[in-house]
C-alpha cells in the first residue's frame, strides 16, 4: 500500500490554513489551535516547510509563518518530497537508495521507472490550490508588511 506519513498529511493541512489568508503571518500556536494538530508537531512541520522554502518565517514579537508562494505555484510533489524524500516506488526505481537482492536476474528491472515517473508526473501537475476547498476563497498576498495573528491570553 502506498501511504504518505502523517507529517506529510498534516503539512498539507497547515499549508491549506496558511493559504486561507496570505496577507497574514500566523503564530505556530495559533496554527495548532486552528488545525487541532499538537503544537510540537506543528513546530516540527513548520521547520521542515521553512527549510524547503515552501513557507516564510518571520522573527520577532510579530513573527510567525506565511506561504512563500501562491498556492497554485506550490506543487504537491514539493510538499511530499520535503517530508518523504525522492519518490521511489520500489527498490527497482533508479532514484531508490534500496538494493534489491534479485536485481541482476529480474526480468522487469528498470520497468518500475515508468510507474514511478507516472506518479511523479501526477504529483508535479497537482498544486496546493487543487487540494483546497473550492468554497473557501484564497487570498492573494498583496501587503508587504504582514499582520500578526496570535492567541489572546
Amino acid at each position: 500500500m502506498l501511504r504518505l506519513n502523517k507529517l506529510t498529511d498534516y503539512a498539507v493541512v497547515i499549508l491549506s490554513r496558511l493559504a486561507k489568508d496570505r496577507n497574514k503571518v500566523y503564530a505556530a500556536a495559533y496554527l495548532a489551535v486552528e488545525t487541532r494538530i499538537p503544537l510540537p508537531t506543528v513546530s516540527k512541520i513548520l521547520k521542515i516547510l521553512s527549510n524547503s522554502s515552501l513557507i516564510c518565517s518571520h522573527r520577532g514579537s510579530n513573527g510567525g509563518y506565511c506561504l512563500g508562494r501562491n498556492p497554485d505555484s506550490i506543487s504537491v510533489i514539493e510538499i511530499v518530497q520535503a517530508f518523504e524524500g525522492p519518490i521511489s516506488l520500489s527498490a527497482c526505481v533508479t532514484a531508490s537508495t534500496d538494493q534489491c537482492s534479485i536485481e541482476a536476474f529480474c526480468p522487469i528491472r528498470g520497468n518500475w521507472n515508468k510507474v514511478n515517473e507516472a506518479i511523479k508526473g501526477a504529483l508535479e501537475n497537482l498544486t496546493l490550490a487543487d487540494l483546497l476547498d473550492p468554497s473557501e476563497p484564497i487570498q492573494r498576498k498583496i501587503k508587504v508588511q504582514p499582520n500578526f495573528i496570535g492567541l489572546s491570553r
